[in-house]
């Protein structure tokens, strides 16, 4: 399924809370959507989840505008807000059974559908507790285990990772890994930027309402930046291989970091293997030789200028 936000604007009086923002992405990829406080990451996800309408603009899921047929949207949307409300009075297995039945799904298949996404979530065992009674990270895995009860093509998520420990940050990254591998699209908004760069394929970053770049990860970080980061590793003198790498082409600057050497290279591929090349003649006996991973965090501090509304 392809998702394509087109000149999407929402004006609140005189607060251009989304300024004509396009971008797309489709089934089986993660987008991470990302922001500072105040940049309108809530409100497009609302208006993408049906719970807003733009004051100009338009979301298509396959070519079917939000505008038009906002039922038809909702059927192959899944919406997960910030917060789960609580009901003091009902435990999960209640409150996922409720949300089959306005889905519309009925027994046999709806009980077969609440077993098993309490089982893919791991609910199985506090399925009889009062949701008031739960952890943030337990209320999560209900927030979730709702959005996927009607099998959605679409998965929307805001902020799902606030809150919760180490452990239910790792677990919820797995979840929604074997999602995207299923072949659901999945866009997340978060604070948390190295969760985001562990799982996201692609980024939508915005500042004031106005996008500022959309697009895989990987693509965007070459196009900020002019240099290749890359750890090297040697069995001999780590002191030696620095030395030989400062005087070697390409390499602009070198220094020991724990283990490895690390090296910023003008140049891609062809000048790493070059370099490779190059120390190997040298006799150095190389054990690592990688790029680094590029940082959400230096990407997204590269692009935006910090600027609220």
């Amino acid at each position: 399924m392809e998702v394509e936000v087109q000149h999407l604007k929402k004006h609140f009086g005189l607060t251009k809370a989304v300024d004509d923002i396009s971008f797309s992405f489709s089934s089986g990829q993660i987008v991470g959507f990302v922001g500072p406080n105040g940049a309108g990451k809530t409100t497009t996800i609302k208006i993408m989840a049906t719970l807003e309408e733009p004051t100009s603009g338009d979301i298509t899921f396959d070519g079917v505008s939000i505008v038009q047929e906002p039922e038809k949207i909702r059927k192959v949307v899944g919406y997960m807000p910030d917060s789960l409300p609580t009901h003091r009075d009902m435990t999960v297995h209640e409150y996922l059974d409720f949300f089959g039945r306005a889905y519309g799904i009925r027994n046999p298949h709806r009980s077969q559908t609440v077993e098993q996404i309490e089982d893919f979530t791991n609910l199985k065992g506090i399925r009889d507790k009062h949701l008031h009674a739960l952890s943030k990270g337990m209320k999560q895995r209900v927030s979730l285990a709702r959005a996927l009860m009607h099998d959605p093509k679409i998965l929307i998520m805001d902020e799902p990772a606030a809150g919760l420990d180490p452990r239910a940050r790792v677990e919820l990254r797995e979840l929604l890994k074997v999602l995207s591998e299923q072949g659901k699209a999945v866009i997340l908004s978060s604070h948390i930027l190295t969760e985001l760069a562990e799982i996201c394929t692609n980024v939508v970053i915005i500042e004031q309402g106005k996008l500022l770049r959309a697009g895989e990860l990987e693509e965007l970080a070459k196009e900020k930046s002019l240099y290749t980061p890359l750890l090297i590793r040697s069995m001999g003198s780590r002191d030696e291989l620095l030395k030989d790498l400062l005087q070697l082409p390409y390499v602009v600057d070198a220094k020991i970091l724990s283990d490895f050497v690390a090296v910023e290279l003008e140049g891609g591929d062809a000048e790493c293997h070059s370099l490779l090349e190059l120390l190997l003649q040298r006799n150095h006996r190389i054990v690592e030789f990688h790029q680094e991973k590029t940082k959400l965090e230096d990407l997204f501090m590269t692009i935006t200028e910090g600027q609220v509304q």
